[in-house]
């Protein structure tokens, strides 16, 4: 996948509509009004964003009669999820050194709440 194309994708993916839209698709192929129904906006604004999903190949869009039908493209999200592996050794490198840090501080605790002998 082109540069371009990945900055479409990321860009797509940018607006919170738009991932509640895919979100939404990820289960079953819906038609533009069913996608419409849980957001406050008119019908061309929901198309806008349609449009800018398809344009970065995220869903594709088909003619059922009088219904528009969409369903979601994965391709694009592997392309994402392959940048992303990338990068996947600096997280867990810093979620190691997280997991280190709080099995200390848990062991300074345990040994500063450990019951000291009564003195008599």
């Amino acid at each position: 996948m082109p540069a371009d194309q990945l900055s479409a994708t990321f860009a797509a993916l940018a607006d919170p509509t738009r991932r509640a839209i895919l979100a939404r698709l990820a289960s079953r192929e819906l038609s533009v009004t069913e996608l419409a129904e849980p957001f406050d906006m008119s019908m061309p604004a929901v198309s806008k964003h349609l449009r800018v999903l398809e344009q970065a190949g995220l869903i594709a869009r088909r003619r059922d009669a009088q219904w528009r039908r969409c369903r979601i493209d994965a391709t694009p999200l592997k392309e994402v999820a392959k940048w992303a592996e990338h990068y996947r050794h600096i997280w867990e490198a810093r979620f190691d050194r997280l997991d280190q840090y709080l099995q200390q501080v848990q062991s300074q605790k345990e040994k500063s709440h450990a019951r000291q002998p009564r003195r008599k």
